[in-house]
């Protein structure tokens, strides 16, 4: 038989005292300065998600009006007002479920309620859990109490969604918001609670727990309760995991690593263990989220890359990579088969990751051009603004495979790259109705650097890796041009073409 006066730490570690809230030092701050200043408003609203100490505030403020001296905000918890506060008999402190009690005859016997006087308390306090539940004709019951209530009466709302409450309700409230509590704060006070009950807890299925808790001290006290009830005297991490279908901290750093560095085998492999183990993939995925838009922050802080991850990313990449997570939560969680939803998204992601916008490519080519020698006489590359008047001769362009781009449509190119020659222009003589005709099959070059001929691939064809010609162009460019490219952008010259000269002024 179980023991009838067992209680679940959620009960038996509520806050009693202002002292004894976690996580909230800004509303304790707050009520504690109105308290001894005398300047308690009438109606407040707590404001914040399930679990955060919204309601066990209201009952220590409750305490706090009409302790013994009060109102004060220290108070002795053997007082016997605060008791009866506690164990629900005092008669002067009125919770009410506005759940269950939302409609306009509710509301009307709330106002009634506070004509008379209280009983044996300085104030009558009205506690209303869930607020936003009340109708809205009950609402507007309230108003004009809610607006000029008697001297001795005090309303403390509290709800988990504030949009659902009028602004005329909310106007005539003091509004308090409660923030959800860190993991770091849970999992102390959870340490705390397993040393005080004499459980042994390893530190990592602490924070797991407190991973689970989503910001909510009374969730993470519970979800302990369960694990106690599974593992004895002795919780390990394994255990977490494995009854609520966590993946651990490694395997989302193992995860990580390999989108960002493009091991698609190991995302894969990951995947399924994850699917063998029981684990739950969308909690998956919202941790890998967590841990790429840390990445992305670093990356800002520290002037645009990041290796957080385990690979060297810019910010764009880390951004296009949270955007297709957050894209594939839908195909998760709706689709017919989440696990190849799963798969597909994180091998998106990869992609992501590998693929640069064309307004950054544009950026390296400047800054690589930028370094190149600029002596006279020499080639060199060019960034301007406006397309120069095209020259009046024939050039060879050499063809650059170039890594895959993408939103190219998305940027606005204003800039341009002009590769031209630092020699004079060819004197192309008299017009054309008087220049002697020359044979289309002869080829034509133009001087190089040294003042040597350089052969120029014929009109309309196309010279490659072993031709001479090939060859002696590319030798001929400016020194360290193709290594600064190829450091760069990856790029290889591949074919050479004569092209009219006007096109090379093209915007890319």
């Amino acid at each position: 038989m179980s023991d009838p006066g067992f209680q679940v730490i959620a009960r038996r570690w509520r806050p009693r005292r202002f002292d004894e809230l976690v996580g909230q030092e800004h509303i304790v701050k707050t009520l504690r300065n109105a308290l001894e200043t005398k300047r308690m408003a009438h109606a407040y609203l707590f404001v914040g998600p399930r679990g955060t100490g919204k309601t066990t505030t209201a009952r220590i403020l409750a305490k706090a009006l009409n302790c013994a001296g009060g109102p004060k905000p220290d108070f002795s918890l053997e007082d016997p007002v605060c008791l009866a506060i506690e164990q629900g008999n005092c008669l002067d402190v009125i919770e009410i479920d506005a759940a269950s009690n939302r409609s306009i005859e509710d509301a009307k016997k709330i106002r009634d309620e506070c004509q008379f006087s209280p009983a044996n308390c300085p104030f009558k306090v009205f506690i209303i859990d869930e607020v936003h539940q009340l109708s809205k004709d009950a609402f507007n019951a309230l108003l004009k109490t809610l607006e000029e209530p008697p001297p001795w009466v005090k309303f403390i709302l509290a709800t988990t969604e504030a949009d659902k409450i009028l602004p005329t309700i909310t106007s005539r409230c003091q509004r308090l918001e409660f923030h959800p509590i860190s993991e770091e704060v849970i999992a102390a006070q959870l340490t705390r609670i397993v040393k005080a009950d004499g459980v042994i807890a390893d530190i990592e299925a602490l924070k797991a727990i407190a991973r689970l808790a989503n910001g909510g001290m009374r969730d993470s006290q519970s979800i302990l309760d369960q694990i106690i009830s599974f593992s004895g005297k002795k919780i390990v991490e394994a255990d977490v995991l494995s009854i609520y279908g966590l993946a651990s901290a490694q395997q989302i750093s193992d995860l990580s690593r390999a989108i960002s560095t493009g091991e698609g085998k190991d995302v894969l492999t990951l995947c399924d263990a994850f699917h063998t183990e029981g684990r739950d993939l969308m909690r998956v995925l919202a941790d890998l989220q967590i841990r790429v838009r840390t990445a992305v922050l670093d990356s800002v802080k520290s002037g645009g890359v990041s290796a957080q991850l385990g690979g060297s990313l810019a910010t764009e990449q880390l951004v296009r990579l949270l955007e297709c997570l957050q894209e594939g939560e839908q195909g998760i969680r709706h689709g017919l088969s989440p696990r190849a939803n799963f798969e597909v998204t994180l091998l998106k992601a990869i992609e992501q990751s590998r693929s640069r916008s064309i307004d950054s490519l544009i950026k390296d080519i400047s800054a690589a051009a930028a370094g190149l020698p600029r002596e006279p006489g020499q080639k060199k590359i060019k960034t301007s603004s406006a397309a120069p008047e095209p020259a009046p001769i024939v050039v060879a362009a050499a063809e650059v495979v170039m890594p895959t781009v993408s939103r190219i449509a998305d940027v606005p190119i204003e800039d341009t790259v002009t590769f031209e020659d630092s020699l004079p222009p060819l004197d192309v003589g008299a017009p054309e109705e008087e220049a002697p005709p020359s044979p289309a099959s002869t080829p034509f070059s133009f001087p190089d650097i040294a003042g040597e001929p350089l052969p120029v691939a014929e009109a309309g064809k196309s010279a490659f890796p072993g031709d001479k010609e090939f060859h002696d162009a590319v030798k001929a460019l400016p020194p360290g041009l193709k290594e600064k490219l190829k450091e760069t952008i990856g790029a290889e010259f591949t074919s050479l073409r004569a092209v009219p000269a006007g096109k090379l002024h093209r915007p890319l």
